[in-house]
């Protein structure tokens, strides 16, 4: 944090990382004042949805044919112009709404990989765990602090007026970061013909063969994904249902929440300072431990099970995102890094709102504890199975004498 080039980025991720969270919650503020409906904010955020989806693709092809920090500012700016247009729209047109949320989401999915990318320029190699631990902690502190915030602000501000201040987030986010070293493809690539330079799809594609050089990323994506489809998604849609239907209280799934997030920090903290010997399957093994959420709500147990079962998965989410951050930035070649972490985002967060459409279904049909205990069940699988990936022991690419 005493490093500035470090700081500059580190601010500008945590005011991206708020910024997104923030919009979802402001939103539904909306929807309490009855300035929006429910099934508008559903398109709302189907919306935003979309526009990430397609914009991590491509931002990641463009942060690695430009600079990185070309990315971020036009990104960071295209998502600050959305908030003054769904400030605009807000209860009087619905489609501008709808546009403004997919170029917030555009804006989202496009600094992600960026993101990603900037910070192996800008941190030395021996620093990142550190700086992705600083990074992810940032991130806890807002999810947890957030909403008390939020709701303090709706006090004193109407929901125009929050999603203006959503838009001046975009702008720290977009111009305070600094330059990196990558200058991209583009100046190599600037002498030959038009038709002779890569497509976006042809660049996409390449990043998808450095991907499958690196066996452990491709089995370690495979596990994050399934742990985020099955076990995040069954949690989020059971939890709400069960403190209510088997409790009898909110007070639960407020709990619940809280013990994540506080377990989560507690993670980064360690992570910051931890070098565990065998750290891809230290990562793994705390990815596993998300699915003693989905264990806990499938058994018809105390409270404070619970509770300390949703500590457990926060810590063991941060022991796992840390090191799989570093490891990326240090084993994917520099040059195809952002496409790389397009990947890891549009799978692992991408399949997540399919994990969610399927999860409400199987829960009306099968009852929750069968499906809880499925969901579970793969979220110990998926991870194991991952650690017997070749380079899985420490997150790292078996090279030959020749490479």
């Amino acid at each position: 944090m005493r490093d500035p080039g470090f700081l500059r980025l580190w601010t500008g991720t945590t005011a991206s990382g708020l910024a997104t969270w923030a919009l979802p919650f402001v939103l539904g503020l909306a929807v309490l004042d009855r300035t929006l409906t429910a099934p508008a904010l559903g398109l709302l955020l189907a919306a935003r949805t979309a526009g990430f989806l397609i914009a991590v693709a491509v931002g990641g092809v463009l942060a690695d044919r430009h600079t990185r920090r070309g990315v971020v500012l036009v990104a960071g700016l295209a998502a600050a112009a959305a908030a003054p247009l769904l400030a605009l729209g807000l209860g009087r047109s619905l489609p501008l709404m709808v546009g403004a949320a997919a170029l917030a989401g555009a804006g989202q999915g496009a600094v992600r990989p960026a993101f990603q990318a900037l910070t192996a320029e800008v941190v030395a190699p021996e620093q990142r765990q550190r700086a992705n631990a600083a990074t992810t902690l940032a991130v806890r502190v807002t999810t947890l602090t957030g909403p008390a915030l939020t709701a303090l602000l709706a006090v004193l501000l109407d929901t125009a007026s929050l999603l203006l201040g959503i838009g001046l987030l975009w702008l720290v986010a977009a111009l305070v970061p600094g330059r990196g070293t990558h200058r991209g493809t583009t100046a190599t690539d600037a002498t030959a013909p038009p038709e002779r330079r890569p497509s976006l799809r042809a660049e996409f594609v390449d990043g998808l063969r450095e991907a499958r050089r690196h066996p452990w990323f491709l089995a370690g994506l495979g596990a994050l994904t399934t742990v985020i489809a099955t076990g995040y998604s069954a949690t989020g849609v059971a939890l709400p249902l069960l403190s209510r239907d088997r409790y009898g209280t909110e007070v639960v799934l407020a709990a619940a929440m809280t013990a994540y997030t506080l377990g989560a920090l507690g993670g980064a903290l360690l992570m910051a300072r931890w070098r565990p010997g065998a750290q891809g399957r230290t990562a793994l093994l705390g990815l596993a431990c998300y699915g003693f959420a989905p264990l806990a709500l499938a058994l018809p147990v105390h409270p404070a099970v619970v509770i300390a079962a949703y500590v457990l998965a926060g810590v063991g989410i941060e022991l796992f995102n840390v090191p799989w951050f570093t490891a990326t930035q240090r084993e994917v070649a520099p040059d195809k890094l952002a496409r790389v972490s397009s990947l890891d985002f549009l799978l692992s967060y991408g399949l997540a709102p399919l994990g969610l459409a399927l999860i409400a279904p199987a829960l009306t049909a099968f009852g929750p504890t069968p499906v809880l205990a499925v969901c579970a069940a793969l979220c110990f699988l998926a991870p194991a199975a991952a650690s017997l990936a070749p380079g899985a022991r420490h997150f790292s690419t078996p090279r030959t004498p020749a490479a």
